[in-house]
């Protein structure tokens, strides 16, 4: 039984296809092909390879950018900002594993207004990410390390997750959540 529309039909395995040979790597017949369909009649639904791209990669950056508002707006402190902010990557991961993968993989791909929105967004995150971080330092909550190694640190493991999460057989999300917290938060020793 087929659930949702053509077009989200097309879409998902497009990201299946962008995840597995990466965008360049992948032409509307191989979409085409994988949907047992002819190539012109992916044209009916979409209007070809880079409108798919934006759907997912922008699907993503708004559960980012989403997900950013919200922990922006709580009275919390900036660890558990941070705290709530590597759960939100974890849930992401889980989640919009493929849309993921193009994300991180293929953005630089986007078009015009799709990749100015984009880099806005990653921007505005990482501005956002990097002040919270600051105000944890400020605190004294945070050790006193420059906010751009921290910023790095965190985002380099949670942006690659998806391709640990996926070998290592999908670890319980809870225990990938207390876990990342603390070795991200704390460290190991």
């Amino acid at each position: 039984m087929k659930t949702g529309t053509r077009k989200q039909e097309i879409v998902h395995v497009a990201s299946q296809l962008f995840k597995e040979k990466g965008y360049n790597a992948v032409s509307m017949r191989d979409i085409a092909k994988a949907l047992g369909m002819k190539a012109a009649s992916l044209y009916n639904h979409i209007s070809g390879k880079q409108e798919l791209l934006a759907t997912l990669i922008m699907e993503v950056a708004y559960e980012f950018t989403s997900g950013m508002e919200t922990v922006l707006q709580q009275q919390s402190s900036p660890i558990q900002k941070i705290e709530q902010l590597i759960e939100i990557h974890i849930d992401i991961t889980v989640n919009f594993s493929e849309g993921l993968a193009a994300l991180n993989n293929d953005w630089m791909h986007l078009e015009n207004e799709d990749l100015k929105a984009f880099v806005a967004m990653r921007e505005s995150y990482e501005a956002n990410f990097r002040d919270i971080i600051k105000a944890g330092i400020a605190s004294e909550e945070i050790k006193p390390r420059h906010p751009e190694v921290i910023l790095f640190s965190m985002l380099s493991t949670l942006r690659t997750l998806h391709l640990w999460y996926e070998k290592r057989g999908k670890l319980d999300v809870n225990i990938l959540k207390k876990d990342m917290v603390a070795v991200l938060l704390k460290g190991i020793v």
